[in-house]
């Protein structure tokens, strides 16, 4: 019988980005996110991984070194999340990242799940993300409840012992 639903456990698997520049990708992805450098492929591509993968983020430069990011008003990536396991890995990524001088463009709570926004040096568009469990998702009438409520920075840096930005 043919299923007519993909199955709950599928998962979507690494993300591989086109960059202007190679070592500026690979040193963002690996000194400001925390990825491992699994290999690089000279000047033309990079794959980078959390805890050993074959790979996470593959960064190549076949099609645009030094390109431009796409202009506003086209199509294309809006933006992938890293979803992190447990509320303080979240935190421990958001201090690495601000620690780094890098900023965020914004955070939210969405209900299933917390977000911040960011971008890295190509302007593609990046979510660190923590999910709650499925059973606490806001739900009404059978559908799941997005909302886009302030992020608790408070709550979400207390997970670590730090202080919000």
């Amino acid at each position: 019988m043919e299923q007519a639903t993909i199955p709950a456990g599928t998962r979507i698997g690494h993300v591989h980005l086109k960059v202007a520049d190679l070592g500026r990708a690979v040193e963002f992805y690996r000194d400001v996110m925390g990825f491992e450098l699994v290999v690089r492929l000279g000047e033309q591509a990079a794959f980078l991984s959390a805890g050993g993968y074959h790979h996470h983020i593959g960064l190549n430069t076949w099609e645009s070194q030094g390109g431009t990011p796409p202009a506003r008003g086209t199509t294309g990536l809006y933006h992938f999340a890293i979803n992190h396991p447990e509320r303080r890995d979240l935190a421990v990524a958001l201090k690495r990242v601000l620690d780094s001088g890098w900023t965020i463009d914004g955070a939210s709570d969405h209900g299933t799940h917390e977000a911040i926004y960011m971008h890295d040096p190509d302007f593609n568009g990046i979510e660190l993300a923590w999910d709650r469990a499925q059973s606490e998702w806001p739900v009404v009438n059978d559908q799941v409840q997005f909302s886009t409520n302030p992020l608790d920075f408070d709550g979400l840096m207390a997970e670590i012992g730090a202080v919000a930005p």
